[in-house]
């Protein structure tokens, strides 16, 4: 159980991590991650697009995103969360200012930023490149300003492509030499089928070849597109590449309107197999109250984790 003064405890270790970071650029990340299972996870503020300010916000309530980890806190005793960039009313210096002062005051801090666009960095058409490399550098700025040790940047279906290995390689050596610029880890999650199925993520990253490119596995994505066969092979590849980020997820809804669920044990099984050390972002996608549905995938990870 995680009493008050442990938590308290917990919290102003990870400002120290924060501030510790140094502003150069360094050869290799170097990212200090907590040794108890509890303050390691992270609460993604997905899941929660109904409460906070958007366009599926049905709160009468709303959570502005620069409040969401001091909600976090009150609700989960949590204090790392993962932001969207949809989340974001502004990128501005001064909201941005006002976020980390929000997080400092709550003992707080961010693992990991999701990052999604609509470019994408392996089609044809070179403004279309390019444009998806301005984006990611855009937040990998917002990151470094809100102190996120790392995004996950997205890969978007191109309008006149195949996915392409060599042209997505070629974009993100450029966006990850920014980051490295920036102290800032880029990941890669196997999140759309199309282009960022594990394997393809796996050997994409091998050809970047870079200590600052990493993936982020996710549990069910996965399974809920191309079902176990293709999952848990993917898991495995994904988390040999893994680094300070993984997103825990027990079911989502797939494309044949079918609820694809995740053999728990088996997937956390994979992630002791690689002594992976990282952040574990609860995100909980399916039917149903985020708020119950977050504090189950909590639980679970704290008694698989045991």
């Amino acid at each position: 159980m995680c009493t008050r003064r442990h938590f308290l405890s917990q919290c102003a270790a990870g400002a120290i991590v924060v501030s510790a970071r140094p502003w150069f650029a360094s050869s290799t990340p170097d990212v200090q991650f907590p040794s108890s299972t509890r303050d390691r996870i992270a609460i993604a503020s997905y899941p929660f697009r109904g409460v906070i300010p958007g366009e599926e916000s049905k709160s009468a309530h709303p959570v502005d995103l620069k409040d969401f980890a001091a909600h976090v806190i009150e609700k989960f005793n949590i204090n790392k969360i993962e932001p969207w960039t949809g989340h974001f009313p502004s990128t501005d210096p001064k909201y941005l200012d006002q976020f980390r002062a929000a997080l400092e005051r709550s003992h707080a801090q961010v693992v990991n930023m999701a990052v999604d666009g609509t470019h994408s960095p392996y089609a044809l058409n070179r403004a279309e490149r390019e444009q998806a490399i301005a984006f990611s550098k855009q937040w990998i700025d917002v990151a470094a300003h809100i102190g996120s040790p790392s995004v996950r940047t997205n890969l978007p279906p191109a309008p006149d492509a195949q996915p392409d290995l060599w042209r997505t390689a070629e974009s993100l050596k450029i966006v990850v030499e920014y980051a490295q610029s920036k102290n800032v880890v880029v990941n890669l999650e196997n999140d759309n089928p199309v282009s960022e199925d594990p394997l393809f993520l796996v050997t994409l990253i091998e050809k970047v070849n870079s200590p600052w490119l990493h993936a982020l596995p996710d549990f069910c994505n996965t399974l809920a597109a191309k079902g176990p066969e293709r999952n848990y092979p993917g898991l495995e590849a994904m988390f040999g590449k893994a680094y300070n980020i993984c997103h825990v997820k027990a079911m989502e809804m797939g494309q044949d309107g079918k609820l694809a669920k995740v053999d728990m044990p088996k997937t956390f099984g994979i992630l002791k197999n690689y002594s992976y050390k990282g952040y574990l972002s609860m995100e909980f996608d399916s039917p149903g109250d985020p708020y119950a549905g977050t504090q189950d995938l909590i639980d679970t990870t704290l008694r698989l984790l045991a």
